[in-house]
C-alpha cells in the first residue's frame, strides 16, 4: 500500500492520531456496520439513513468534536439524505440488541489486533480469563420530553452492564437496559449467557445472588464476588488468618452456599479487615469465591478483587475524556447508543495504548503514559488531519488482516514521543463532602414514565 507523503508526515508528527483513526476504520467498516444492523434489527429497517452514517455522526459528538447531535447534523447538512427529525427518530428507536452488538462485535475485532501484536497485559490469574463486570446508571438528562417536565427528580435514561477484559483493557460486552432503575440481579440471564469455562468473574455485591453464583459454577467458571448480606451462608468452617494486603488483614473460611436448585455450593469466604473504613463506613468486606486454593490464596483473591478499580477507571475515562452520557438524549435507546459508542471509543484508545506497550514495553507505558493526554491530542489534531488527507486514504485499513494491521500500528507507534503523554502526579484525595441539599431526592426512570404515558394514550 502506497501512502501519500503528507500521510507519512502526520505519522511522524502525531502518530497516535493516525493510529486512532485507522483503528476506527479497521474496527468499524461501514459495510459491516450496516450488516450488523440488518442482522440484529427487529422492527427497524433501513430507509434513506444508513446505520453507519448514524454511528459516524454520533462518534463526533461522543468524542467532543461537536457539542451536540444538532450541531453535528448541521456540520454535515447536505450529506445526509434525511431531516433532523428523521435522524432523532432513528436514534430514539434503535433496539438495544443493535447497541449491544456494536460493542461486542468491534471488541472482537480489536482483540485480534491486540493479541496479534502482543500488546496485552500479563494475566491476573494463570490459566484463567478474568472478566470484571459492573453496572452504570446513565446520568440524568435534560427534561425535554413531555413526561419529564413535571418531574423534580433527575430522569435516568437507562442502565448498562459492562464487561471489562483487564488483560486487553477492552470493554468486551455491553448489556443495555432501558429501565434506569433496573437492578443488576434482574439481568442475571444475560450475564450468565456470557460465561465460559475457565472464566473468573469479578463483581461487587450487587451481583451476589444465588442464581449468578450457581450459574457461574455450573458453567465451569469461577466467581470472585463481594458477599451481600442477604445471601445466606448455610455453614462455615474455622476462620483463619492468611496474610495481608495494602488495605488490611486477610482471613479465610470454607463455607457452603445453597444453590438455585436447593443443592449446596462449596466456596471460600475471603474477608479483609480494613485499616480504614470504606466510603459506606464498612470496616471489613468479604469476597465469595470458588477458585481452587491451588490456583490462588486468600490474599491472591483479595488482590484480584481490588482490580475492580480498572472498570471504575474505565467509567471515569468515559466521563473525563468522552461525552458518553449526552444529557440532551432523553430517550433511553438514543442515550444507550451514545454510551455504546463511548465504550467503542474507549476500546480504540486501549488499542492505541496496546501498540505503545508492544513498542516501548508494558512497564513504561503503564507507569508513565496518560490516556487523557493521548485522547486530547487525537481530539485536537483529528479534524485537520481528516481535511488534509480526505476519506479515501483510510479505506485500505478496513480490509487488512488483524496481524498486518497490528504490525502497522506498532510501526507507527515507534514515532511517538511518550514524554508528551506523561502522567501528572496527583496529591492525596480530598474527602467527598456529604450531600446536604436534597439528600433524599430519588431519580426517576425515563423508560417507566414513557411506558405509563403510552398506557394512558387512547
Amino acid at each position: 500500500m502506497v501512502l501519500p507523503e503528507l500521510f507519512e508526515r502526520f505519522v511522524e508528527e502525531t502518530p497516535v492520531t493516525v493510529m486512532a483513526r485507522a483503528t476506527i476504520e479497521h474496527a468499524l467498516p461501514p459495510s459491516e456496520l450496516d450488516a450488523l444492523f440488518e442482522a440484529h434489527a427487529e422492527r427497524q429497517y433501513t430507509r434513506e439513513l444508513l446505520f453507519s452514517s448514524v454511528v459516524d455522526l454520533m462518534g463526533v459528538v461522543v468524542s467532543k468534536v461537536q457539542p451536540s447531535v444538532h450541531a453535528a447534523f448541521k456540520a454535515v447538512k447536505g450529506t445526509l439524505p434525511v431531516t433532523l427529525t428523521a435522524l432523532y427518530d432513528k436514534l430514539n428507536h434503535l433496539e438495544p440488541a443493535i447497541t449491544s452488538a456494536l460493542v461486542n462485535h468491534t471488541a472482537g475485532r480489536l482483540e485480534s489486533v491486540i493479541r496479534g501484536m502482543h500488546g496485552e497485559l500479563p494475566p491476573l490469574v494463570a490459566g484463567y480469563r478474568v472478566r470484571i463486570i459492573d453496572g452504570s446508571h446513565l446520568a440524568a438528562t435534560q427534561r425535554r420530553l413531555d413526561v419529564l417536565r413535571g418531574s423534580i427528580a433527575g430522569p435516568l435514561p437507562g442502565h448498562s452492564l459492562v464487561v471489562l477484559d483487564p488483560e486487553l483493557m477492552l470493554a468486551t460486552h455491553m448489556i443495555p437496559c432501558e429501565d434506569g432503575h433496573a437492578q443488576e440481579r434482574s439481568l442475571s440471564k444475560q450475564i450468565l449467557d456470557l460465561v465460559n469455562a475457565n472464566d473468573i468473574w469479578v463483581a461487587d455485591r450487587n451481583f451476589c445472588t444465588t442464581a449468578i453464583l450457581a450459574g457461574i459454577a455450573e458453567r465451569g467458571a469461577v466467581f470472585a464476588i463481594r458477599h451481600h448480606a442477604k445471601l445466606t451462608i448455610v455453614s462455615g468452617g474455622t476462620v483463619r488468618r492468611c496474610g495481608r494486603t495494602e488495605t488490611g488483614e486477610v482471613f479465610e473460611q470454607s463455607v457452603t452456599i445453597r444453590d438455585s436448585k436447593g443443592g449446596q455450593l462449596k466456596a471460600r469466604r475471603i474477608t479483609i479487615r480494613l485499616d480504614k473504613p470504606t466510603r459506606d463506613g464498612d470496616g471489613e468486606m468479604s469476597i465469595l469465591t470458588n477458585l481452587p486454593k491451588g490456583a490462588g490464596s486468600g490474599v491472591d483473591v483479595a488482590e484480584l478483587y481490588r482490580k475492580r478499580w480498572k472498570v471504575e477507571t474505565m467509567f471515569q475515562s468515559l466521563t473525563q475524556m468522552l461525552n458518553g452520557e449526552i444529557d440532551t438524549l432523553a430517550y433511553p435507546r438514543a442515550a444507550l447508543l451514545g454510551f455504546a459508542i463511548a465504550l467503542f471509543t474507549h476500546n480504540v484508545l486501549s488499542t492505541v495504548q496496546a501498540a505503545l506497550r508492544a513498542e516501548f514495553g508494558i512497564e513504561k507505558v503503564q507507569d508513565e503514559v496518560s490516556a487523557y493526554y493521548i485522547a486530547n491530542e487525537i481530539r485536537v489534531n483529528n479534524g485537520g488531519m481528516s481535511i488534509a488527507l480526505g476519506p479515501t486514504v483510510w479505506e485500505d485499513f478496513r480490509a487488512m488482516s488483524p496481524a498486518a494491521f497490528g504490525r502497522t500500528l506498532v510501526r507507527w507507534a515507534s514515532h511517538a514521543d511518550l514524554s508528551k503523554y506523561q502522567r501528572s502526579t496527583r496529591g492525596p484525595k480530598k474527602p467527598v463532602p456529604k450531600r446536604t441539599r436534597f439528600p433524599n431526592k430519588a431519580h426517576v426512570s425515563t423508560a417507566r414514565l414513557l411506558a405509563e404515558s403510552r398506557k394512558k394514550s387512547p
